[in-house]
C-alpha cells in the first residue's frame, strides 16, 4: 500500500458520514451498543439511545455527549409493543425526524440440546430478538417514510447464519432477523429505505459499529437487503470444502 492509501484510510474513517442525521441505537447500555453509540455520535449524528433497564445508559449518554452530539436516553424494552412505538414517538417528539437505526438486540440461553430446551428459553429468545427487531422496524419505519427515507442496520450473530450447538432457540431468532431484513428491504426499496443487516462473530465491538454507521451512511446507498459477516472468517473457515 503506498502512502496516500495509507494517509488516506484515517481520514474516511473520522469523517462525519451522519452529520445532521437523527439515529437510534438500541441495546446502547454496553458492547457493541456502546460502542455503536459512540461511533454514531462520532459520524456527526444525533443519537438516541435505548436499552431495556436503562442500565449504564446515563455513562454512555455523556460520553456521546463528549463529542459534541445531541442524544437522549429512552429506556426501552423492544420485545414491549408499547415500548418500541413510544421509542421512535420520543425520537421524533424531540428532534422532528428518524433517519438513521441500529436494532441491536440480544438474547441467549445457555447452550442446551434441542430436547431438553425450556420453552419458557425458546420464547423469550424470540421475543427479544425477533419480536422486538419486528417492533421497532414497525414504527422506525413509518418515521423514515414520513421523513422521506432512512436506514436500518439489523443484529444478527454468526449463529443465525449457519446455527450452533446448542443454541437453537437464538439461532431461530436470529435466522428470522434474515428474513425480516430482507423482505423489508424489498417492500420498501422504492420508498428510499434501505434495510441491512451485520453478522458478527467473537470480534472488536468498534468494527461492528464502524460498520453499521457505514452502512446507514450515503457511502452504501446501493447496498439493501444484505447481511455482512464480520468474523475473521471463522464462519468460511468451519463451513465444509467441496471435493
Amino acid at each position: 500500500m503506498n502512502a496516500a492509501r495509507r494517509s488516506a484510510g484515517p481520514a474516511l474513517l473520522s469523517c462525519r458520514r451522519l452529520e445532521g442525521k437523527v439515529a437510534i441505537v438500541t441495546w446502547a447500555s454496553s458492547g457493541i451498543g456502546a460502542a455503536a453509540a459512540r461511533a454514531f455520535a462520532a459520524a456527526g449524528a444525533t443519537v438516541v439511545l435505548a436499552a431495556p433497564s436503562g442500565g449504564n445508559l446515563g455513562a454512555i449518554a455523556a460520553q456521546v455527549a463528549d463529542r459534541g452530539a445531541d442524544v437522549l436516553v429512552v429506556p426501552a424494552d423492544a420485545g414491549d409493543p408499547v415500548a418500541a412505538e413510544r421509542l421512535v414517538h420520543r425520537t421524533v417528539e424531540a428532534f422532528g425526524r428518524l433517519d438513521a437505526a441500529f436494532n441491536n438486540t440480544s438474547h441467549n440461553h445457555v447452550p442446551t440440546p434441542l430436547a431438553d430446551l425450556a420453552l419458557a428459553d425458546f420464547d423469550q429468545a424470540l421475543r427479544v430478538n425477533t419480536r422486538g427487531i419486528f417492533l421497532l422496524m414497525k414504527h422506525q419505519i413509518q418515521a423514515m417514510l414520513a421523513g422521506g427515507g432512512g436506514a436500518i442496520v439489523n443484529m444478527i450473530s454468526g449463529t443465525g447464519l449457519a446455527g450452533g450447538p446448542g443454541m437453537d432457540a437464538f439461532s431461530v431468532a436470529k435466522h428470522a432477523v434474515v428474513s425480516l431484513t430482507e423482505t423489508a428491504a424489498l417492500d420498501y426499496r422504492r420508498q428510499g429505505i434501505r434495510v441491512n443487516a451485520i453478522a458478527p462473530g467473537i470480534g472488536r465491538p468498534g468494527e461492528v459499529a464502524a460498520a453499521a454507521v457505514w452502512l446507514c451512511s450515503d457511502q452504501a446507498s446501493f447496498i439493501s437487503g444484505a447481511t455482512i459477516r464480520i468474523d475473521g472468517r471463522r464462519l468460511a473457515a468451519a463451513l465444509p470444502r467441496r471435493a
